[in-house]
């Protein structure tokens, strides 16, 4: 490789080096430890609406750090975590919680696999016992279709 287009590589990796930055980082100042953890805690239990399956405290979206900072502003203003959370769910729906509350609208969530497991072992047992019942009435026919070949030959 020649030394002019070296250093063209060189200089072009340098100016792509420096379009990639780091991910700004949240640095937030707590008034005690145990709101810290709270905020913690609460991020980490909120999904991000943008994200498929991200939490708040893991999503580098624009909206999560929003929604980050909306957390620590209502934290600061001494709401507690179920306000918080009823806020979430009051403008952003269930979808960012990762365990729903159970309501009429989150029945089929719940209870459905359940429902399902329950519906899958009923077909199978109730396929077994057909399949039990019919073994029993074949070898009753086919046993006695034996007996009279043995009565013929012991005869």
């Amino acid at each position: 490789m020649s030394k002019p287009i070296f250093l063209v590589v060189i200089c072009a990796l340098f100016f792509f080096s420096l379009s990639i930055g780091a991910s700004p980082v949240d640095t937030y100042v707590f008034k005690d430890p145990q709101t810290k953890q709270q905020f913690q805690l609460l991020t980490k239990e909120l999904r991000c609406p943008k994200c498929q399956n991200q939490n708040l405290a893991d999503s580098n979206s624009p909206i999560a750090a929003d929604l980050r900072k909306i957390v620590y502003d209502m934290l600061q203003d001494g709401k507690t975590s179920e306000q918080i959370v009823d806020f979430m769910v009051y403008r952003y729906g269930d979808f960012v919680l990762y365990k729903p509350k159970v309501n009429k609208m989150t029945y089929v969530l719940w209870f459905g696999p359940v429902a399902l497991f329950l519906l899958v072992l009923t077909g199978i047992f109730i396929s077994v016992r057909r399949r039990s019942g019919n073994k029993a009435v074949e070898e009753v026919a086919l046993s006695a279709t034996e007996q009279a070949k043995l009565d013929d030959l012991i005869n």
